[in-house]
């Protein structure tokens, strides 16, 4: 398990991400499409982040079972590691609108030895690598409703 000083090089890296982020998309075996996040979060096998903006998140809407979880605020990596404790060994799957965000934060996990998370690169919007969540037709909430339905530990 990584120790609290590559928790805090991972958190510095993940802020810079959140300030400067790549469209680059994640090199991994760990890239998922968007249908393969739905299925596997409709059968409890996945816990989603989605790490775009509340102005995002109001314009679009939130993945149906994503827990809305910024980048560009405050408590990020914080957050981001509860909510990796809160799955409980299944894996964390991080969505944005294109994939470059959530690539980014990928490759800074996994350059920190971080393995237990996964890319939806096609993201909400879609991406040269699928047509996104919105255009397959997977189920979105506002808003509102999905940081009502957040779980208290990662307010």
């Amino acid at each position: 398990m990584p120790s609290d000083l590559t928790r805090r090089t991972v958190g510095l890296a993940l802020i810079a991400a959140a300030v400067s982020p790549t469209l680059a998309v994640a090199q991994t075996a760990k890239i998922w499409s968007s249908d393969s996040a739905y299925n596997a979060l409709r059968q409890d096998r996945v816990r989603m982040i989605d790490v775009r903006s509340r102005p995002e998140w109001a314009d679009t809407g939130i993945a149906e079972g994503a827990w809305p979880i910024s980048m560009h605020e405050d408590r990020f990596p914080e957050r981001l590691f509860s909510a990796r404790a809160m799955a409980e060994g299944r894996p964390v799957a991080l969505i944005c609108a294109t994939g470059g965000r959530s690539g980014s934060v990928m490759r800074s996990l996994q350059q920190a030895g971080y393995s237990d998370f996964v890319d939806v690169s096609e993201g909400m919007l879609g991406s040269a690598a699928g047509q996104g969540w919105i255009a397959a037709g997977h189920p979105v909430v506002s808003m509102e409703a999905a940081l009502a339905a957040l779980p208290e530990g990662l307010a």
